[in-house]
């Protein structure tokens, strides 16, 4: 008897994605994060395990690209992980999203869930094998997570008077109309972090007059005065009055973004109210510092301005005869270590040898 061929009429190959993930969530979202999270959904469709290695194979990332990502979803409440005891992730389980309805002469086709109970599938390190749905570990609670804001809870929040004036304003300063996305910041900082609209209105000033205006890093400088206890804008002035430019100057000079720690702005009043250092001789150091390290730069430049200061310098122009001295002595301390050169620059004159046989 021959082999019989079994088809599939009904059969869908494509993923649905959530117009709520296109609406509200990806244009914050960058590339990496984007392409991670569609093959997630992917998977899941197709009811198929995969594994972090995997991902970052397929998409030529590293396994660091790729728990960036899955972690920026999970603290968009998107999805969540879950850990062994080693803290290795075994389980990733998208987040719920209102499935749209199906047409009622539509054929029946398996559904797809998204809710924090069924897993899309499970990430494994070798085995590619369905494992049953583990409970989800409990997240521990953090002060300063985002909430998952509805759309319903971002109209509410856009239509009192005084957060719709304070909108304009922020689209203003920021000259661009702000997405659902950038409004659930908004929302965050005003409603979680407890901001009133003056704090607020001071909090974008500041970050625009540095320049800043991505809502994302204005959204880090709230968390960090709300951790501060900053709740008045003349308590975030005199926060800010700590860090003068010439602190926000050596931490660009030094690759760090955001507010300065307490432990950064010491160091820069070290070298500027105790060395005495300007700013060209501090950038100086900073620019040596990226040079040699991407670890303690801080540590690093202290110790270079440390060993400057120790040396008397005081102007930029004091820091070249350094530099001579120390490649003149390093050139020396070689060459005297070195027997055989010592005896041939001591008994040879190359010069004169070569004017001998010209001469001969």
């Amino acid at each position: 008897m021959s082999r019989l061929t079994i088809y599939q009429d009904n059969y869908m190959d494509s993923t649905v994605i959530s117009n709520r993930f296109i609406d509200e969530y990806m244009s914050a979202a960058n590339d990496a994060q984007l392409k991670i999270y569609l093959y997630l959904i992917r998977m899941m469709s197709a009811r198929l395990s995969t594994s972090i290695s995997d991902i970052a194979d397929r998409f030529n990332y590293t396994e660091k690209d790729v728990m960036r990502a899955l972690k920026y979803w999970e603290k968009n409440h998107l999805l969540s992980l879950d850990y062994d005891g080693n803290k290795n992730v075994v389980g990733i389980h998208l987040m719920d999203f209102a499935p749209l309805p199906a047409p009622a002469s539509a054929a029946p086709v398996p559904s797809v869930s998204m809710t924090a109970s069924a897993p899309f599938a499970s990430v494994v390190p070798i085995s590619s094998r369905l494992i049953p749905a583990e409970a989800e570990t409990p997240q521990e609670d953090d002060a300063y997570a985002k909430p998952n804001y509805t759309l319903d809870d971002l109209k509410a929040f856009k239509s009192d008077e005084a957060t719709s004036r304070l909108l304009f304003i922020t689209e203003q300063y920021l000259k661009k109309t702000l997405s659902a996305n950038e409004v659930r910041t908004m929302l965050f900082i005003s409603d979680k972090l407890g901001f009133s609209e003056d704090l607020i209105d001071y909090l974008i000033q500041y970050c625009v007059d540095r320049d800043k205006k991505d809502l994302r890093y204005i959204e880090k400088v709230a968390i960090s005065w709300a951790q501060q206890g900053i709740t008045t804008p003349k308590q975030a002035a005199r926060l800010a009055g700590k860090y003068d430019k010439s602190v926000y100057a050596v931490m660009q000079a030094l690759g760090r973004s955001g507010t300065p720690t307490q432990t950064e702005a010491a160091y820069v009043t070290r070298w500027t109210k105790e060395y005495g250092f300007t700013e060209d001789v501090i950038l100086e150091a900073c620019e040596r510092t990226v040079l040699a390290t991407d670890k303690h730069r801080f540590e690093y430049a202290d110790s270079i301005l440390g060993s400057w200061q120790k040396a008397g310098v005081h102007h930029k122009n004091d820091i070249q005869p350094l530099d001579d001295h120390y490649r003149k002595t390093k050139t020396t301390r070689t060459a005297s270590g070195n027997k055989f050169n010592q005896f041939m620059q001591n008994n040879y004159d190359f010069d004169a040898l070569e004017q001998e046989l010209l001469s001969n």
